[in-house]
């Protein structure tokens, strides 16, 4: 008898306890990742915050052709290309390493991309990675360069956030360092300013934007800022991000210091990234 008593008394206290429980399991159950706020390792021209999985395996073909402003002749610009390939592997969950080859000046690129914070339902309101790369141009042209001379470095802060499920938003800060400068007036530290973003029109396609404002680019520079506006294609295990932009080079430094089209007067080249996960 007294056995049942105190069942009945202490009952109350493991309803409660059980509560408690429950509640706590309920907390960390919602306070889980937001995913893709990207789906590919860059927007168009910038890189994203989005990173490789563990163990896998990215091969990213690149194209950039000639200007549109050449017309039927040119075939629109397709019949002339510059080519970029680019190999990505994810160390870990939060650290992806690349390494690529573009037409533009010859230039090899090795990059590091690893994540800080990732954007979480409680938590945090934002995913920020940092992106690091060292590119070198081995280019044999009309400058005579040392081999230090050819040398350029990038570093980014990557903020983006997954508003729904159909719009993501990133703004990139961006400091980058070219060792040798075309024009005496351009320091060889340099600030740029980049946004982009994605907006899913479909279970399979999205449209894509982004832009980078140069904030010391040198007056008697005659490059513009980089802007470029495409749609992304998702096939199984490829993406397929095809593009009109004004900035052929598709190394960082290339294209936010360099970029020679112009939308103002239509010169800019249509292009496309393939990106195939193994």
């Amino acid at each position: 008898m007294k056995k049942i008593v105190l069942t009945f008394l202490f009952l109350p206290l493991f309803g409660l306890a059980q509560e408690d429980l429950l509640a706590e399991i309920d907390i960390k159950d919602t306070n889980t990742k937001v995913e893709s706020a990207f789906k590919s390792m860059k927007i168009i021209n910038l890189e994203s915050t989005k990173l490789a999985a563990k163990g896998d395996f990215y091969f990213v073909v690149s194209h950039r052709f000639g200007s549109i402003k050449g017309g039927g002749y040119e075939l629109f610009g397709l019949d002339q290309a510059s080519t970029n390939f680019r190999f990505l592997y994810g160390v870990t969950d939060w650290l992806t390493l690349s390494t690529s080859r573009g037409a533009a000046n010859k230039t090899y690129d090795f990059t590091a991309k690893y994540r800080l914070v990732p954007q979480t339902t409680d938590a945090s309101p934002v995913n920020v990675s940092v992106f690091n790369s060292i590119a070198y141009n081995t280019f044999k042209g009309n400058f005579d360069l040392n081999s230090t001379q050819r040398a350029s470095y990038v570093t980014q802060i990557l903020i983006s956030r997954k508003f729904s499920e159909k719009f993501s938003l990133q703004v990139s800060p961006t400091y980058f360092h070219e060792n040798f400068t075309a024009f005496d007036d351009q320091s060889n530290s340099q600030y740029a300013l980049g946004v982009g973003g994605r907006y899913k029109l479909t279970s399979r396609w999205s449209l894509n934007a982004d832009y980078a404002s140069h904030l010391n680019r040198a007056k008697s520079s005659p490059f513009k800022n980089p802007l470029s506006v495409g749609v992304d294609l998702e096939t199984g295990g490829h993406i397929f991000q095809m593009h009109f932009t004004n900035a052929r080079s598709m190394n960082e430094t290339g294209f936010l210091g360099n970029a020679e089209g112009d939308w103002n007067t239509g010169n800019i080249f249509f292009g496309f990234n393939l990106v195939r996960v193994f």
